[in-house]
């Protein structure tokens, strides 16, 4: 039997590698205007248009476990395994609404292949782990393999990014109200990172900029250490910030062109305009 990959729409893969590995996603929804849109439906500039106006109540909602049931239930019918790779339970329900559909469909069908990996993070440092599953499953990798091809990776990669303002984290509970009060008081600018799950500091300065040169440093630290596979920057709402950002401070340490890659509606809800970078490096980072 083949292994098919099943995932989020929080892991920024490409249409492209979606199609050419595969692999099924299931959709995380943004509630707009008291309504549940998918966020593939989403008019992505008018999304990020309203994203700066803190008054427009958006927030998000993961799939339903019958949303994962019938995508589940398609592959299987066709012969397939199923291994889900999914955005961090600590950041989303995404992974009990998987969990709950696999053990709805056990119940009907006790010799389902059906594994779940939480992937602990989000964008594309989820989508690397998601890639190299779906890429092992292209080669007739089973289930243990594609497993671990997705677990090494998560063990080499990192994303870092700045946010423009706190409020969104806060808003959403993905960071608490006092550390965004004490970081506007004392005017620092956090370098976040998927962190054990959640959101964590990889470091702070004082300034966009500096905060900027921050991320540079922590970047070049990594690649010294443990070399550089793929690296790409991330961003919401300013394609422009972040054409600067890898020209200028990203590719002299790649050595080469840096592929930007917008951050979906469904994170940029809960962390707004903010630029970043996601990498993967040869030896494990932990």
């Amino acid at each position: 039997m083949a292994v098919r990959i099943v995932t989020d729409t929080a892991g920024c893969v490409s249409v492209e590698d979606l199609q050419r590995l595969s692999i099924t996603t299931v959709p995380l929804h943004v509630l707009a205007n008291g309504q549940l849109v998918p966020e593939s439906e989403l008019n992505k500039p008018t999304f990020y248009e309203r994203l700066s106006d803190l008054s427009a109540g958006l927030s998000t909602s993961q799939p339903s476990p019958e949303e994962f049931v019938e995508a589940f239930r398609a592959l299987l019918a066709k012969g397939h395994e199923v291994l889900a790779v999914l955005i961090s339970a600590g950041l989303s329900g995404t992974i009990q609404s998987a969990e709950l559909a696999a053990a709805t469909i056990r119940a009907e069908q006790p010799d389902a292949s059906i594994e779940i990996v939480d992937t602990r993070s989000n964008s594309l440092e989820e989508g690397f782990a998601v890639l190299a599953a779906a890429e092992a499953a292209l080669v007739g990798g089973t289930v243990e393999k594609c497993r671990h091809a997705a677990e090494e990776v998560m063990r080499r990669t990192r994303f870092l990014f700045t946010p423009h303002s706190l409020e969104f984290l806060r808003r959403g509970g993905r960071i608490t109200g006092a550390k965004a009060l004490l970081s506007v008081m004392l005017r620092i600018v956090p370098i976040l990172t998927a962190e054990n799950g959640i959101t964590g500091v990889a470091g702070v300065a004082r300034s966009g900029r500096s905060a900027r040169e921050k991320v540079a440093s922590l970047l070049r630290h990594d690649v010294e250490r443990c070399g550089l596979r793929r690296v790409a920057v991330q961003y919401v709402a300013d394609e422009g910030e972040a054409k600067r950002f890898a020209g200028e401070v990203i590719e002299p340490i790649a050595g080469g062109p840096v592929p930007i890659v917008p951050i979906h509606p469904i994170v940029g809800v809960h962390v707004g305009p903010a630029i970043g970078v996601v990498y993967e490096t040869v030896e494990p980072l932990r």
